[in-house]
């Protein structure tokens, strides 16, 4: 495996944080649309585009992948692989920010609508940063969307096409795990993300999204969850269906977060197509909302919505586009979630009990054809505002909050992937405010991101090779 060095933060502040991505050539400009997924000719107005097309894909032996990983959950073999990668990652250096000038320059795609309130979009870049770079991890893997840590320190990954597999500390891939349900993996669709059970050390239960066939063309976002064991998911069962099924292969969502109570929170898309797109603003179905559910898939007692008058007892919060990255607040415990936006008005939200967040209505964006979404207003009462924007999008993909010991000074700030920019985008807060953002280039699409046990960010990438990389301390300081 080649190893593969990208600039380090030193040398990004200094040569200037606002480095736009690469440039497309003609062919893939025109086929890119502003949310970084490849365009439709035959897409309505506001439609999202099917990803960019599968690398080929490798598989390496089943034997070497799996007994390692299972050797590992009892504490033997894999441990000490990861033990003697966190060794070698010491603090990193830290970078004083000369030009803290926003790092965002480009013009908004939408200039008729105004922040709700200062900092809420183009933050500064911080003032101190660490000094790191990029190594590989593992290839062998065919566009991975989702991630999960095991207790021994290999990775649990799910691979759109609808396969799953164990990635060991150095790389090794296991063959695709048995047991994976059908997927409508057309366009947006497929495998989807992956959690551990918070009890995994002792039922071994591992839940994962999916996008499922419903028949007659339509398709929804699933939860399912099954048992690992030697290679295979057991006792697979569908615990959620997002309802109602629908025939489109766009915004399917989704992330699954555990809370400290046990219960899931499950973010979704609104499906693109309006219709359903109009009914984000109903909570009575789970069209663009985020669900809270019980590990069995029944509803908490105390969901807002649980007695089903006002709304679908899963419903947790509504008005939602297309949530593609969630994560709980390390000190609150409070979720937070980032998703697409139009052309134009990704947002950061943080997403309350049976509140409101206002897609279709309220938008920082526009249609993909430059018209106006809706009325063209970004702000109305009763409708919550995100705690930060981005315009132009980046087209977001997987988030962490960082709580690693080597990069002290990103303790507690979020990590976002980007797919269109192909960067990581840091945001520095202050309470639920964003004060700062840092862009850290990455080789491709990122399309998740968590910080390892280590101490390194990990990220997974649409590449045709070193599809899984972790961003560690440069020692050099970036000189």
């Amino acid at each position: 495996m080649r190893m593969m060095l990208l600039a380090s933060a030193a040398a990004i502040a200094v040569a200037g944080c606002n480095s736009e991505p690469p440039e497309l050539d003609a062919e893939d400009s025109a086929a890119l649309t502003e949310n970084g997924e490849a365009d439709a000719s035959a897409m309505d107005a506001g439609e999202d585009a099917a990803p960019a097309a599968d690398e080929a894909d490798g598989m390496a032996d089943m034997d070497a992948g799996m007994d390692g990983e299972m050797a590992g959950e009892t504490g033997d073999g894999m441990e000490s692989g990861m033990a003697q990668n966190a060794e070698t990652l010491t603090t990193a250096p830290v970078v004083q920010v000369s030009d803290t000038a926003p790092a965002e320059t480009g013009a908004p795609n939408v200039d008729y609508v105004e922040p709700a309130f200062d900092g809420q979009t183009r933050a500064p870049k911080p003032a101190v940063t660490h000094a790191w770079t990029i190594e590989p991890v593992a290839d062998g893997l065919d566009s991975p969307w989702g991630f999960e840590f095991l207790p021994s320190g290999a990775m649990l990954v799910t691979e759109k096409a609808g396969t799953m597999h164990v990635v060991q500390p150095d790389g090794t891939v296991s063959a695709p795990i048995g047991g994976v349900p059908e997927v409508d993996n057309r366009d947006q669709g497929g495998l989807l993300d992956v959690a551990l059970s918070p009890d995994f050390a002792s039922d071994r239960m591992v839940y994962f999204t999916f996008s499922e066939p419903r028949g007659e063309g339509e398709n929804g976002t699933s939860v399912a969850r099954g048992r690992l064991e030697n290679g295979q998911l057991n006792d697979v069962e569908v615990i959620f269906q997002q309802q109602p099924g629908w025939a489109s292969t766009k915004h399917f969502g989704s992330r699954i977060v555990f809370a400290p109570d046990g219960t899931l929170y499950v973010g979704l898309g609104e499906r693109s197509n309006n219709p359903p797109r109009d009914r984000a603003q109903d909570p009575q179905d789970h069209i663009g909302t985020v669900v809270r559910l019980n590990p069995d898939g029944s509803v908490p007692e105390d969901n807002p919505f649980a007695d089903g008058a006002e709304g679908a007892p899963e419903v947790w919060a509504y008005g939602l586009r297309n949530i593609q990255a969630a994560a709980l607040h390390p000190e609150t415990d409070a979720l937070w979630t980032i998703e697409h936006g139009p052309r134009g008005g990704d947002e950061v939200n943080t997403p309350e009990a049976g509140k409101t967040y206002g897609w279709p209505t309220i938008t920082y964006g526009q249609n993909y054809d430059g018209s106006t979404m809706g009325e063209g207003i970004a702000q109305q009462e009763g409708m919550e505002q995100p705690v930060y924007y981005w315009d132009p999008v980046i087209a977001p993909s997987g988030m962490t909050f960082y709580d690693g010991e080597v990069f002290p000074e990103w303790r507690g700030d979020i990590f976002v992937g980007g797919l269109a920019t192909m960067r990581v985008s840091r945001l520095v807060l202050d309470g639920d405010r964003v004060i700062a953002e840092e862009w850290l280039e990455a080789p491709s699409r990122v399309r998740d991101v968590k910080t390892g046990p280590d101490g390194a960010i990990y990220l997974a990438l649409e590449a045709a090779d070193e599809q899984i990389v972790r961003i560690v301390p440069d020692q050099s300081g970036g000189q």
